[in-house]
């Protein structure tokens, strides 16, 4: 059940490792479009510093807007190669995760923080190279009153996430990877690579777009006309 309080699972099944390993090595845009052009969070979602990447599996948490609680609950949860991510019972913008709760994570073999709220302690983030997505950078504190869960499905920057799940992170945005095919999907990642990077040699040599993808006849089809130049074109249209 999503949005639902008071409920902590220690044990969770996690994406296999092998397709974990595949995912990391490509970026947001090649798997989200080698998964059907699915699966990517809200682009308000930003690395706090240029370069940053991350992918991991999924720990996931359910918190209340202004409380950080259930972050620390979650860092018992963290095995290594996990990723933490917080979705939020209502739109909220307060600093809810800092450098304290990152050397946490770190020492539990967390990779990153994917979060539908702001961060803080920017800087020293930076400093130790631990990755944060947000949608906000706020020093605003927060308390730790209110139960959320951690490990249940959660919706995260309008994406729904479950634990375990695989998500890969960069300076293009946050998407997730459904543990059940992420075997499939680091599949047709590695298709997708292969398949580009034998079009940006063609590119690179010269080729046009139009023709590397076919993309004259389909013009043809819709309508466009060629005119050869300026005086062709004022005489054909009287401008």
């Amino acid at each position: 059940m999503i949005g639902q309080s008071g409920i902590a699972v220690r044990e969770i099944t996690r994406a296999d490792p092998a397709s974990v390993a595949e995912l990391a090595k490509y970026g947001v845009a090649t798997v989200h479009e080698a998964m059907g052009r699915v699966g990517l969070l809200a682009p308000c979602m930003r690395p706090i510093y240029p370069g940053a990447k991350a992918c991991g599996t999924a720990v996931t948490i359910f918190a209340h807007p202004g409380d950080n609680w259930m972050l620390h609950v979650a860092a018992e949860m963290l095995r290594p190669g996990d990723i933490a991510v917080l979705g939020t019972s209502s739109d909220n913008a307060d600093g809810m995760f800092g450098d304290l709760l990152a050397t946490s994570f770190r020492a539990r073999g967390g990779v990153g923080l994917v979060i539908d709220a702001a961060c803080r302690d920017t800087a020293e983030l930076r400093d130790m190279g631990f990755p944060v997505w947000s949608k906000a950078v706020n020093g605003k504190g927060t308390v730790k009153a209110t139960l959320g869960s951690v490990n249940t499905p959660i919706i995260c920057a309008g994406a729904l996430i479950h634990p375990g799940d695989v998500v890969l992170a960069d300076d293009d945005g946050v998407v997730v990877v459904p543990k059940a095919r992420a075997a499939a999907v680091a599949v047709a990642a590695a298709a997708r690579e292969t398949r580009e990077a034998a079009t940006r040699k063609r590119l690179a040599a010269g080729e046009l777009g139009l023709d590397v993808y076919g993309m004259r006849d389909t013009l043809a089809r819709a309508g466009l006309k060629y005119v050869a130049d300026e005086a062709a074109y004022a005489r054909e249209f009287g401008q």
